[in-house]
């Protein structure tokens, strides 16, 4: 799985080999730490470099969906796009949680956005 979701992240996007791994393991880090506290009312949200590989991976609809079958007992972060992007830090405290909670969080990835937040539902266990 995760050699396609490389793959498919160069094809979509202008990365190499290297930044989609980062990427893509900075995506798989947020979904596990966002999946693990569902329900905390944290809205944690990825910024817009890491939701690229958060969306490449979620409309790889099969690999996804395995792999939260497999995880996660079958239960998905929804996405649940605003129209308008929030400016409160949500980015910053969002790669702090995961942190936290044991990941290895490669912060040049987040810092970009810390100020922002991606565009997700507040209130909702989405991304």
């Amino acid at each position: 799985m995760w050699d396609r979701e490389i793959q498919l992240l160069m094809r979509d996007h202008p990365v190499d080999e290297v930044m989609a791994n980062r990427l893509f393991g900075a995506a798989v880090s947020y979904l596990i730490t966002a999946m693990e506290k569902w329900g905390q009312g944290l809205e944690m949200c990825c910024g817009q470099l890491v939701d690229l590989a958060v969306h490449v991976f979620i409309l790889d609809t099969k690999n996804y969906r395995e792999f939260c079958a497999e995880h996660f007992g079958g239960k998905f972060l929804e996405h649940i796009p605003e129209i308008e992007f929030k400016y409160d830090g949500s980015v910053e405290r969002t790669a702090q949680i995961i942190a936290d909670a044991g990941f290895d969080v490669d912060w040049k990835l987040w810092e970009r956005d810390h100020g922002k937040c991606g565009p997700c539902s507040p209130g909702s266990n989405c991304h």
